[in-house]
Order: C-alpha cells, then sequence, then structure tokens
C-alpha cells in the first residue's frame, strides 16, 4: 500500500467531509468540491480524520490507493486556500486581458486568441502577468497548462508564456564570422 494512504488525513475545523454512495463532498469557507471515487477504495471519515484504505487485492486498487489519498488531500486544502498559478507573457507586443468569462491574447497571431474561462476559476491579467485562481487543483493546473501550450517559450529570446517560478534555459544564438 501507497505511503501517502497509509497516513490517516486530518480534517481542519470550518471543513465538513462527508462519504456517501461513492461520492467524496468537502465544503469548506472557500467553496465545495465533490469526486466520485469507484468501489475499489473504501473512504472511513470518523473523528476528524479520514482513512483511505483498499477494498480489493488487485494490482489496479493497489494503484489507486495513493492517487485517492493525493485527491482526497489535494479536495481538503483547496477548500481552505484556494490553489493560484501565475504565468508571465513575454515579448513584444504580446497582450493580455480578461473580457468577462473569456481570456483575449494577442500572442503574434493574425488573429486575436479567445479562450473562455472555466466556472470555477478566477482569472486576472495585469501587465502580461496572468493569475489562475480557484479551490480545485486539476482545474487550475490544466487551464494553466492549456493556455501556456498556446505560446511555449522558446530558447533564444524566450518570448512566450512562463510560470513565474519556471526557468527557461536560453540558447546562444548565430555567431558571426
Amino acid at each position: 500500500m501507497s505511503r501517502i494512504a497509509k497516513q490517516p488525513i486530518e480534517i481542519p475545523s470550518k471543513t465538513d467531509v462527508t462519504f456517501e454512495n461513492g461520492v467524496l463532498t468537502v465544503s469548506g469557507p472557500h467553496g465545495k468540491l465533490s469526486r466520485f471515487f469507484r468501489d475499489e477504495i473504501s473512504l472511513v471519515v470518523e473523528n476528524n480524520t479520514i482513512a483511505v484504505t483498499q477494498n480489493k487485492k488487485s494490482v489496479f486498487a493497489r494503484a489507486l490507493v495513493g492517487t485517492y489519498a493525493s485527491h482526497v488531500k489535494n479536495m481538503i486544502a483547496g477548500v481552505n486556500t484556494p490553489y493560484q498559478k501565475k504565468l508571465i507573457l513575454e515579448g513584444v507586443g504580446f497582450k493580455s486581458e480578461v473580457a468577462g468569462t473569456d481570456l483575449k491574447l494577442a500572442l503574434g497571431f493574425s488573429h486575436p486568441v479567445v479562450v473562455p474561462i472555466p466556472a470555477g476559476l478566477t482569472v486576472t491579467a495585469e501587465k502580461n502577468n496572468i493569475t489562475v485562481v480557484g479551490i480545485d487543483k486539476e482545474s487550475v493546473g490544466s487551464f494553466s497548462a492549456m493556455v501556456r501550450g498556446l505560446k511555449k517559450p522558446e530558447p533564444y529570446k524566450g518570448k512566450g508564456f512562463r510560470y513565474s517560478d519556471e526557468v527557461i534555459l536560453r540558447k546562444q544564438g548565430k555567431k558571426s564570422v
């Protein structure tokens, strides 16, 4: 069994956790998250702790135990303190702005790129710094990765999207003879 799943998961105060019919629901000060869990894994909620165990002795169930324990920890952490990713857009003429429920980007293409913002996420754009905030770690990470994938940073001038803590290894350009 996974080392992560062996340890009981603590439930902080101001957080309510219920597990019924395979659906775990976590509600806290910043919102409410729900996730379906397969029947190979059982969750036991008691005394402000959650225990994750496997019901069946199979390779698949053994692989799911640690994954589901991480999902539960991320859900509890997200409803207490929202997750945040920061993207930096570098390049001459590259612009970003939030208009309603869309993120409008000028990335050097012949047309503006419009990206719809998923429900549950808050996106702010100021001076080519884009901040994505939400309580679901998976949706924050996937939206940030999708936006970064529109214009990945190139190694010569560093133009494109990069995470705020990402280091782009620069290459040396052509040398003149």
